[in-house]
Order: C-alpha cells, then structure tokens, then sequence
C-alpha cells in the first residue's frame, strides 16, 4: 500500500453503485482520508452480467476490491487493514480505544442486518417512511449506544470523529448516517450532531454528488414511501 507521497504505484479500488454500495463508500473513505492515490473502477450492480465482470477483478464477485499490481484485496474491512498497515492513524494509536474501535468495527461487519435489508442506503432518496420492524429498532438503538460511547470519551477536542480523529471505525459507520438520514432515523443530540458532521464532511459530500448524478435503480433498495413530513 502506497501513501500520499509514493504516487509511483498503481491503485485501482473497484466499487459499485455511489447511490447504494455501503461497502464500497467504507473503503473508498478510508483512502480518501488516509491520502492514498488511487484509480476509481466504478461498475454498476445488478445489471445484465454485471457479476462476470466483477470476477475479472476479483473471486468473489463483490465490491469493493483494492489492486495494486499482483495483490487484490476484496473486502472492505481488510482493505482498510491494508491501508492502516502503512497509516498507522487510521487506527486509534491508544491500545485500549484500538482494540475498541476493532470490536466495534467487527460487529458493524459481521451484524446490524436489519438495517443493511430494511432501511437500505440510497443516497438519492429523501423523507422515506416505513415501519420500523422491533429488530429494526433494536438495532438502530444499539448503534446510537455505540456512538454515543464513542463521542463521550473523545480524547481530541480539536476533532468530533468517533475516537477523535478520523479512523477505519468512522469509516465503517459513515454509511449509517446516510441511512438514517434517507428515512428519518431520530437519535440524540451527540449523535445528531456526529451525523451532521458526516453530512458535512468534504469527502463524504463529494460522494453524495456523484451518488446524485447516477441514473441507475436497483429496486429493491427503493424503499418506503415519501412523506413530507419527516425532516
């Protein structure tokens, strides 16, 4: 993995749709803002013969997938491993909050499918109303517990990111802010005010507008019915 200021290697990050991919958007941030220099492939999912042309990059199918001459990474998580390897930032450097933000970077990995399959990302979409399913609701709480927990013992004033400074753990929960946003998602003033931050962040608004720009609909993320009323 290359840093900002080795730009003799060739990076390719393979991602999807800017509108829906939330894996892509992890991995895609986490280079962004640890200044690695890297080629966008972008490919549109669930169209005609998409999934044979993401196995030309990488075994499974999926997006994201990180190249580098020989080396291709294909998940999310490990990508943002892989650039933490030489940024050491993007980890909390306190042992303690480290192991922390793993943990929480793990479960949102691993869980919250609730929110992956009812209030899907669609950066497009604004004031969705649904029903939110007992499980649904579960979940969101827990995520509001997490970043709660997080933005409470912050241990740089100077920054309002999970652990101070941006790390992999915001990078893996970005997309959650732009979820909760599309359908309305009501959380307390710490968390209100960290989805706010996101939403104003340079990196994340410079997806938003190209996620806006795309024409494709995957159907079964447009979710919910609009209502004028949500803010």
């Amino acid at each position: 993995m290359t840093n900002k200021d080795d730009s003799s290697q060739n990076i390719y990050l393979l991602i999807g749709n800017k509108n829906y991919s939330t894996w892509s958007l992890r991995a895609w941030l986490c280079c962004r803002k640890a200044g690695v220099i890297f080629t966008e492939i972008k490919k549109a999912l669930y169209v005609d013969g998409y999934q044979e042309k993401l196995l030309e990059y990488g075994p499974t199918g999926l997006v994201p997938v990180l190249i580098q001459k020989d080396l291709r990474i294909w998940d999310s998580l490990a990508i943002c491993e892989t650039i933490a390897e030489r940024n050491p930032k993007m980890w909390p450097l306190d042992a303690s909050q480290r192991a922390h933000a793993r943990a929480i970077c793990a479960e949102m990995h691993s869980g919250f499918r609730a929110i992956r399959s009812q209030i899907p990302m669609n950066c497009r979409a604004n004031k969705r109303k649904l029903m939110f399913s007992p499980e649904l609701q579960a979940e969101i709480r827990r995520v509001e517990e997490i970043w709660t927990s997080c933005l409470r013992q912050q241990h740089s004033k100077s920054s309002p990111w999970l652990f101070g400074e941006f790390t992999i753990a915001d990078a893996m929960y970005v997309p959650l802010v732009l979820h909760f946003k599309t359908y309305g998602v009501v959380m307390n003033q710490i968390c209100s005010t960290y989805m706010q931050m996101v939403l104003n962040d340079a990196d994340v608004k410079t997806w938003l507008a190209a996620a806006l720009l795309e024409e494709e609909i995957i159907a079964e993320c447009e979710v919910g019915v609009v209502c004028d009323t949500l803010a």
